[in-house]
């Protein structure tokens, strides 16, 4: 079982190789985040332009629409906002986990922005950590070039411009990202202070919670028994799992006592029409795309979920590190087997990165100017993308 921890720390020592300075490691992925930098300026840029010619802000695109509100909403006036819709829809905002408004909130007493605003700062900020974060995965598991590829990557997707929004995706993609790898180096506490902070962030921190748990659970009895005695390693390994899930567990507690009802936070989700069905509803709307007149759109979105699925096995077949496989086959499995709008599951797939893993090595072993050449052109359709769809329909 332990070669399932290859790349990772056996065991739970502690890695001396990632204790570099802050300052040397943030040298080192200089180019990535440069990359990742002016891949996000220019979907701005386009962004603006776009919207300028339709007669709209996109300030107001990115900072105060769909979720954004809702975020902001929470941290000027708190919980306790339900919207009642024609349809029978009741939409609550504890639906949204805290600790993005908590941050807007705080940033709003300290600072002149108001809440969309420090809501747009945090995203900022905290996409430019996640892109280190991803990178220093990257780089640890495959090299330098690697690294940079896989941040360029995730850059480049079709919806990254979510990463420039008032969202939480990127506040908690870069909490995953330096939570897996603070399991990929041993460091059982940071993993589960990430993880708890995760769990506070969005439903989908239970895939952090699950790359500590498995994790330790492998490398606690990796020829299926316990190991004993138990060294000072394993009971910082102990404390992370027992770290993990407090945030998730609190804020679902707390939901739960607020509407005096054990399922209330599965409550709150029905009446967004949201929740897990195993993907029987996604089956069903792929099925009525494939039987109608939008047979070219469903045959697209089942090629594409093929391409995801494929990419993650060729993740497992190259041997990646066992909390990288955990944590991207649960946001995997989360995003595909959730009912609701199926608009917003490409942005639910965001925080999946590792499944990008074997493109970015194969990227990593063209020539520099190649990759470039095809990351720009990548970026480029990627901005006009997002352009068009944040003036439109846009993310829910």
């Amino acid at each position: 079982m332990t070669e399932l921890l290859r790349a990772g720390t056996p065991a739970g020592k502690h890695d001396e190789r990632a204790s570099r300075p802050v300052p040397a490691a943030l040298r080192r992925a200089a180019p990535a985040l440069l990359a990742y930098v002016g891949t996000r300026l220019l979907g701005v840029v386009v962004l603006s332009v776009w919207a300028a010619v339709a007669g709209k802000s996109w300030h107001t695109l990115l900072s105060a629409r769909w979720d954004s509100i809702w975020y902001s909403r929470i941290a000027e006036e708190g919980y306790g906002y339900t919207l009642r819709l024609p349809d029978g829809s009741v939409h609550s905002d504890l639906a949204f986990f805290p600790l993005l408004p908590w941050l807007e909130r705080l940033i709003s007493a300290v600072t002149p922005l108001d809440a969309p605003n420090a809501g747009l700062a945090v995203s900022w900020v905290a996409s430019l950590f996640a892109a280190w974060g991803i990178f220093a995965i990257g780089d640890r598991l495959h090299g330098r070039r690697a690294g940079t590829a896989l941040v360029a990557l995730w850059a480049v997707l079709p919806v990254g411009v979510v990463q420039s929004m008032a969202y939480s995706e990127s506040l908690f993609t870069a909490l995953a990202a330096w939570g897996v790898y603070a399991l990929l180096t041993g460091r059982w506490v940071w993993a589960g202070s990430l993880a708890a902070l995760a769990g506070l962030t969005r439903p989908v921190g239970a895939a952090v919670i699950a790359a500590v748990w498995i994790t330790a659970a492998v490398a606690l009895s990796p020829d299926g028994r316990w190991r004993r005695p138990w060294r000072p390693e394993h009971r910082r390994m102990l404390l992370g799992v027992a770290l993990a899930p407090l945030g998730w567990l609190g804020y679902v507690a707390w939901v739960g006592v607020r509407t005096g009802s054990v399922t209330g936070y599965l409550d709150v989700q029905a009446g967004w029409r949201n929740g897990f069905d195993g993907g029987v509803a996604f089956v069903r709307f792929v099925w009525g795309l494939l039987a109608g007149p939008a047979f070219p759109a469903g045959l697209g979105l089942l090629v594409g979920v093929a391409l995801l699925i494929w990419l993650f096995l060729r993740c497992v077949r190259r041997g990646e590190p066992l909390p990288v496989l955990v944590y991207a086959g649960v946001v995997l499995a989360l995003a595909l087997t959730a009912k609701g709008y199926f608009g917003s599951k490409p942005r639910l797939l965001l925080p999946a990165f590792p499944i990008l893993l074997p493109a970015a090595a194969a990227l990593a072993r063209l020539r520099t100017s190649r990759a470039a050449l095809i990351l720009a052109w990548v970026g480029l359709a990627s901005a006009a993308y997002g352009a068009f769809w944040l003036n439109g329909t846009g993310p829910p």
